[in-house]
């Protein structure tokens, strides 16, 4: 075997993530493996006439980021729909919303996906919109849509109503009638189930379509955070026609209605582990959103008092259903907007170490808008990984965002604690939650480095850059069990990695989200690209 490289990346501000040497030079790689990193003389050694010689001009070459949570399939999915996260106001909405239509004039219902809360807030705006043809829009965060008069009498709730499930809503006004005001998927599903979903060759079409936009973000790996064995094949496929050019970790859902004998399918996955494609993992909501004021609380809403979640799992039915998956050899993914919900999943997470023992599960919990600061060292004594979204966080009190005033300032101190929870020792994994934010890496660095204290008193909760870089490249490939083969460049390490257009340690805080990807590498090979000439 030759023992030349088949790329060379060479005077680069290289950050390789790896805890006792952090910087070098540059980076040498052959098929799908790092085989050098040093400095840029040292790596000519394995230099020959087919080897392709990239130069970094001392920009940052770093390990590709690994997004700890994500929504890949229905992300994807959601592509051909109404891109509404830029809207503003209920102008904007109609122009995009009847511009989407007459663009889809044969498309049976119109769908918009990533509104902001308090643009619409019932049916009747919509109407006005368009009437003749049934609209259903979803806010950000996937847990509040909202429909218009047509949309509501095709589902059957209009004037019927519906007994909803856990943390269901359909709001209603005084005579009982919805709003058009549907809250968390109990709500949502019977508008949601009529909306024409793509087939499976469109749906194929529209997940290369999304990938090939991940990669050019630098994006590399993601955990994705809902799926099932149809799902898991899916991606497969695309691995098994050399088409797949991301990581792709797939959990399997656990619904409440979710029995012991269902698990089987989720040992079935762990047993599917490809180069790209693999299973392992189980994840449950343990609560909504706050939001929609469906966030599991220890203290009432700071705008409603009348609002109390129970939360979608009582204590003891998450305790026994984590107890079984953890038993199975499952890694566990729980969703955790409310102080509350993080409690009780660390109170099921600590019961059930006692009930199988305890072993190396890295279970996680995701989110933790909210906590309560005698949960911060829990994580540590329990092994937990707290996995966290930079985006999620109002950057100030100047944002006209509903989060703030559903915490109220009594809570600001112990939101988004990214400070207080890695001081606590816990190992904190970073990703976008895309389509809830944007996918794009460097956004979540700047708002990890930018972000403003809410009041005078609130501690600071940023992070430097460096520990931002870790959570998105070695932590986050820990919180995967993938800490050996990936989120570092280092020698004998999977070749993902991120050409950026300028050295990160050098840009100003403030302009870091206008960094960009110049190339990314999967597995040794180069799946995306800026034609700006790279050659040394």
């Amino acid at each position: 075997m030759s023992q030349f490289a088949d790329t060379i990346i060479t005077n680069a501000r290289v950050f390789t993530s790896v805890e006792t040497n952090p910087y070098a030079e540059a980076v040498a790689i052959k098929g799908n493996r790092i085989v050098f990193v040093g400095s840029s003389e040292d790596v000519l050694s394995w230099k020959d006439s087919a080897t392709r010689l990239i130069g970094g001009n001392n920009k940052t070459l770093m390990p590709g980021f690994i997004d700890s949570h994500f929504h890949l399939l229905s992300g994807c999915e959601t592509l051909g729909d109404a891109q509404l996260q830029d809207v503003k106001n209920k102008d904007e909405l109609r122009n995009i919303l009847q511009s989407h239509a007459q663009t889809n004039k044969t498309a049976a219902w119109i769908s918009g996906i990533g509104i902001k809360y308090k643009i619409v807030s019932n049916r009747q705006e919509l109407d006005e919109i368009i009437s003749d043809r049934p609209i259903y829009i979803e806010a950000y965060d996937g847990h509040t849509g909202w429909a218009n008069s047509k949309a509501l009498e095709m589902a059957g709730i209009l004037y019927h109503g519906k007994t909803t499930g856990p943390n269901g809503m359909i709001v209603k006004d005084d005579l009982g009638t919805a709003t058009g005001e549907l809250r968390e998927p109990d709500a949502i599903n019977p508008v949601l189930k009529l909306v024409p979903q793509p087939d499976s060759a469109r749906k194929r079409e529209l997940l290369k379509l999304g990938i090939r936009q991940i990669n050019a973000a630098g994006v590399t790996s993601i955990h994705n955070m809902n799926g099932d064995m149809e799902d898991l094949i899916t991606y497969a496929a695309l691995e098994d026609s050399g088409e797949m050019s991301l990581r792709v970790y797939v959990p399997y859902s656990i619904r409440p209605h979710t029995t012991d004998d269902m698990l089987a399918e989720a040992a079935a996955m762990q047993e599917i582990q490809g180069e790209y494609v693999r299973g392992g993992a189980v994840k449950f909501f343990m609560d909504g959103v706050w939001e929609s004021y469906t966030a599991l609380n220890l203290e009432p809403y700071a705008d409603n008092f009348d609002a109390k979640p129970a939360g979608i799992y009582s204590a003891e039915h998450f305790t026994r259903m984590a107890t079984a998956c953890d038993k199975l050899g499952l890694q566990i993914f729980v969703h955790c907007c409310g102080d509350g919900a993080v409690r009780r999943t660390l109170d099921g997470y600590a019961s059930l170490q006692k009930t199988n023992g305890r072993r190396d599960s890295r279970h996680r919990v995701e989110h933790i808008e909210v906590i309560h600061p005698a949960d911060l060292p829990r994580f540590r004594e329990l092994g937990v990984i707290a996995s966290m979204q930079p985006l999620h966080a109002p950057l100030s009190t100047n944002e006209d965002d509903v989060w703030l005033a559903r915490t109220g300032s009594q809570r600001w101190e112990r939101s988004f604690a990214w400070r207080d929870i890695k001081n606590a020792g816990a190992r904190l994994a970073l990703g976008s939650d895309w389509t809830v934010a944007s996918f794009k890496p460097m956004l979540g660095i700047h708002a990890a480095l930018n972000r403003q204290k809410w009041q005078p008193s609130d501690p600071d909760q940023r992070l430097t850059l460096e520990e931002i870089l870790v959570g998105y490249t070695r932590d986050a490939a820990y919180a995967e069990f993938q800490e050996n083969q990936k989120g570092q460049l280092k020698e004998g390490f999977l070749a993902d990695m991120v050409l950026l257009s300028a050295d990160l340690f050098e840009t100003p805080a403030e302009d870091i989200g206008m960094v960009k990807p110049l190339l990314t590498m999967v597995n040794g090979k180069i799946v995306y690209e800026e034609k700006i000439g790279l050659e040394n």
